[in-house]
């Protein structure tokens, strides 16, 4: 082939060594680890502005179905949006109504408390000695010299931390309440703007698509978990209630909401239970009664109920539960918790929607 006097001739690359090959393999490697690294880094950093955002985002879609009843008669966007922040807000109004005042029975008993697991505490302090005496003497023949140091903050104190994360906390809340507001207000908006900037066909039916099925399970979700846990509440405050525990309606009501942080949560719940036990009742078999009903009845519910309500198209891998739980615990506290789960969803919907997957296997 000739173009105006000059010969273009086709050049053939020799195939890569092995070598060479490994070497891109490992730079590729190192850039998506650098990337994880920064990504990681940087949630961390603007942990104040983006937990609040993404937590407001995940109750955004949770009552997604109520916004889009809403506007099916009729009424505007911003109708919808500042009635499920009305909502939400009554309900969390509501929720700590019912627990404030068996709260505040159990915050005057703590003195009391406090000494009946003291009592408890004494029995074992025979073996916690011999422990001591066997920690000093392995210590002692490591030539360690022993000794704590212990640094006392002479400063302000509680007050001081009230002044410091007082207009913080504010300023979440009110970030938290506009990002619902503003997500289900512009839900559809956003939808259509970022649609209209995909040029191909199939790249815009794969994020619409996208969009779909993270509304939609995001949603289910967390509406069947919380119906679950409301369920859970009832039948261990009635339990308990049977057997003579204190304040039945406030255990009930605690194991509901720590129900939405899986395995974190009902570990909390049991060892709860398991301490008011130890300071209220008397007796090996009395004081295991109330954490064992407990656990009975999350046994139930995560290994029958949930599942069956669910259904395989929600069904997760518990490995992969357990790691996003640590992760996002580690990375943002309780928020972090709450949306673990979620941003497996999320993740598996855009997986779903980007990867070649059979249609009928839905399992995360």
């Amino acid at each position: 082939m000739r173009a105006r006097g000059f010969q273009l001739k086709t050049i053939r690359l020799a195939p890569q060594s092995g070598i060479d090959q490994a070497s891109v393999i490992g730079a590729r490697i190192a850039q998506i680890l650098i990337a994880l690294i920064v990504g990681v880094a940087a949630l961390d950093y603007a942990e104040v502005i983006l937990a609040p955002i993404l937590l407001g985002v995940v109750i955004g879609l949770m009552f997604s179905p109520v916004a889009k009843a809403i506007e099916r008669r009729g009424l505007p966007a911003w109708v919808s949006g500042l009635a499920i922040v009305i909502l939400f807000i009554a309900l969390v109004v509501i929720l700590v109504g019912a627990l404030a005042m068996p709260l505040s029975a159990w915050v005057d008993k703590a003195p009391v408390i406090w000494e009946s697991l003291k009592l408890h505490i004494a029995d074992w302090k025979d073996m916690m000695a011999s422990f001591q005496s066997m920690q000093k003497q392995l210590g002692s023949a490591m030539g360690e010299t022993g000794g704590v140091m212990v640094k006392v903050d002479q400063g302000g104190g509680a007050v001081e931390s009230v002044v410091t994360l007082g207009p913080t906390i504010i300023a979440e809340l009110l970030l938290f309440f506009a990002s619902i507001y503003f997500f289900v207000a512009t839900r559809d908006q956003f939808r259509i703007a970022l649609l209209k900037l995909c040029i191909s066909r199939r790249v815009r039916w794969r994020i619409a698509h996208f969009f779909r099925d993270t509304e939609q399970l995001i949603s289910r979700y967390l509406m069947t978990i919380t119906l679950v846990n409301i369920g859970l509440g009832c039948a261990v405050a009635f339990c308990l209630w049977l057997v003579g525990m204190p304040s039945p309606l406030l255990w009930g009501v605690l194991a509901a909401v720590l129900n939405y942080v899986v395995y974190v949560g009902p570990a909390m719940m049991a060892i709860l239970l398991t301490c008011i036990s130890l300071a209220t009742r008397q007796g090996g078999i009395d004081i295991l009664t109330p954490p064992a009903i407990y656990l009975g009845l999350h046994f139930i519910e995560s290994q029958f109920v949930t599942t069956q309500v669910l259904g395989v198209t929600m069904t997760m891998n518990p490995f992969l539960v357990f790691l996003a739980l640590a992760f996002w615990i580690w990375l943002w506290g309780p928020v972090g918790g709450f949306i673990a789960v979620p941003s497996l969803l999320i993740l598996y919907a855009f997986m779903r929607n980007t990867i070649k997957m059979r249609d009928r296997v839905s399992t995360v």
